[in-house]
């Protein structure tokens, strides 16, 4: 094997613990994040490239990665947004035959620093246990010292704007020209597969930077808005609750998914807060109130809702509740057009069961036009 003298590695938490691994391939590097774990199966590509997992040194917790390689088509994004990987087996060869590429030469494009054979279980259950911290990869294991002095600088994801970083510079179009319907989304991180929900349902979208007013997404007189998913802490990002706000109050139809449904919450004056460790992974439960009826869904946050506040608030509905911990997984306006969830509808990866949500966000619009 070509990696057999890879070099010693460690992963160092903010408390002081420290995991032993080895590099992935014959790579040297030290990477910053927030560790967090994704508990899915599969879909490694799609995470990696997922916006919202920017700035977070990703656990996967499934004990193989990497052996079904990699394929063009399979990005959320135009580029790797994690800071680094933490697995336990990494592959290096790959079985499927359509895929165009192994991960390693998938990683060595982005310059994506990994390590691997890493206690993940034990891992992951001491992050469950003290909660996602910050954390540092890296093969300078005998700077222990100086690593954490590095580490403690690293700025805590509390409080933290990153939507700014993933989020398109100027506006764009998506879909055909001529299609039915006209969407104006405001990208504070969002993923290919949305753009792809949407435009399959007869919609041309034009997409806008994280802090597009909304007259400039207005001017363009669309049938509806969306509001994206995406990194940080929806707190710090006034321009996009505020334009948010202006959407509500035009009675436009409006669908918010992830950083996206945190920002409805916000625009209400409903707060938001940090989890200890977050919903990461492709088999969450969630009951849907309105129909009674369960949902096995596609997870990706760090922040969430405040359950008691939107239950006080008169103007909103809790209509989608998370089953393994009861917190707020989705909720619409009374007497307004405007719903959102907590979890991810267009999956990639993960199940279908929540994607009649992109129907129901263009009935909507549906009946608003008669």
């Amino acid at each position: 094997m070509k990696y057999q003298t890879r070099k010693k590695a460690i992963l160092l938490l903010a408390d002081g613990t420290i995991f032993h691994g080895k590099s992935v391939g014959d790579k040297e590097g030290t990477v910053f994040g927030e560790a967090c774990f994704n508990t899915g199966m599969t879909g490694y590509q799609e995470i990696f490239t997922d916006p919202s997992y920017f700035g977070q040194i990703m656990v996967t917790t499934n004990a193989h990665i990497g052996n079904y390689g990699t394929h063009k088509e399979e990005v959320e994004s135009d580029s790797v947004k994690i800071s680094g990987l933490v697995c336990k087996n990494f592959s290096y060869t790959y079985s499927r035959p359509s895929s165009d590429a192994s991960l390693l030469e998938f990683m060595e494009k982005s310059n994506l620093f990994a390590i691997s054979d890493v206690d993940t279980r034990a891992l992951v259950g001491y992050i469950r246990d003290h909660g996602a911290m910050n954390a540092v990869i890296s093969t300078d294991v005998d700077n222990v010292e100086g690593l954490k002095r590095k580490l403690a600088e690293v700025p805590s994801m509390e409080g933290l704007e990153l939507a700014s970083q993933v989020s398109t510079k100027e506006a764009y179009y998506y879909g055909a020209e001529d299609a039915k319907y006209k969407i104006s989304a405001l990208d504070i991180g969002i993923k290919n597969n949305i753009l792809r929900n949407l435009a399959a349902r007869d919609a041309y979208i034009k997409v806008f930077p994280y802090n597009a007013s909304f007259e400039e997404m207005s001017e363009w007189n669309p049938d509806g808005y969306f509001v994206s998913n995406g990194p940080g802490d929806p707190d710090p990002l006034y321009d996009a609750i505020a334009a948010t706000k202006k959407v509500i109050a035009s009675g436009k139809p409006l669908f918010g998914i992830c950083l996206g449904h945190q920002v409805i919450a916000l625009a209400n004056g409903v707060s938001t807060y940090k989890m200890h460790n977050g919903h990461r992974g492709i088999n969450h439960p969630v009951m849907n109130l309105v129909t009674g009826k369960g949902e096995i869904t596609s997870q990706n946050h760090g922040f969430a809702v405040n359950k008691e506040e939107a239950e006080a608030n008169p103007d909103l509905e809790i209509t989608h509740l998370h089953l393994n911990d009861n917190t707020l997984a989705g909720m619409k306006m009374k007497g307004k057009n405007v719903i959102s969830v907590q979890y991810h509808p267009e999956a990639s990866p993960g199940p279908n069961d929540a994607n009649y949500l992109f129907d129901q966000f263009f009935e909507m619009i549906e009946s608003a036009s008669h």
